[in-house]
């Protein structure tokens, strides 16, 4: 992959358009509430920033915050791009390889962001990976993902979710992907080639 892969071109998020007038206000006000988040952390510590504070920044009740989020965490650790990648894995022919077929989802996804998006998912795991306070809910997260993983390549290869072989396969992938982070950047050059390691059999 070049390095321009790192700035997507400005596009539409997929199934965006398809909104209707009260799902694209609530959508608005999300993104509204983790931007005033996210510019709060930046300028006072996420410790020293509380919900009220945030709430009051969006111009919304603390109650209204808890219908969009449930905890401060939260409003960081939720991954927008999650439903995005899925759509775009499902999409994938059928006789890929499950490796193949989540680096074309994974290239798909990135290009699927305009430049305000993915600036936001640049910072959004800048802090993920920067707060210590988030440290500890990272682990649960990062099973979510597994699990999420599982049952992905579960329906692509007709395989339980349970079984040995799609589990080890999940935690290796997403395991290996963990790297991509170590930078606190959103790089989809490293990911692509972590991703044509693994397929390569993992040489060294």
């Amino acid at each position: 992959m070049s390095a321009d892969s790192k700035a997507p071109p400005t596009q539409v998020r997929p199934g965006s358009s398809g909104m209707n007038l009260r799902e694209r206000k609530k959508e608005r006000t999300r993104r509204t509430i983790r931007t005033e988040a996210f510019r709060l952390f930046r300028e006072q510590g996420y410790a020293e920033t509380t919900v009220e504070q945030i709430a009051a920044a969006a111009d919304i009740s603390p109650s209204t915050f808890f219908r969009y989020f449930p905890s401060k965490e939260q409003v960081v650790l939720v991954d927008d791009l999650d439903p995005i990648l899925i759509r775009a894995l499902e999409e994938q022919p059928p006789e890929l390889t499950p490796l193949e077929a989540f680096k074309r989802a994974a290239i798909a996804t990135f290009h699927s962001m305009n430049s305000d998006e993915f600036a936001f998912e640049q910072e959004r795991v800048r802090l993920v990976n920067t707060i210590p306070e988030l440290h500890g809910v990272l682990i649960y997260e990062l099973q979510r993902t597994v699990e999420m993983t599982a049952e992905l390549v579960a329906r692509r290869t007709g395989r339980a979710t349970e079984s040995l072989e799609v589990r080890a396969f999940a935690g290796a992938m997403i395991g290996a992907l963990t790297t991509v982070f170590d930078n606190g950047q959103l790089d989809l050059e490293r990911m692509v080639q972590i991703l044509d390691f693994m397929q390569a059999g993992m040489p060294l």
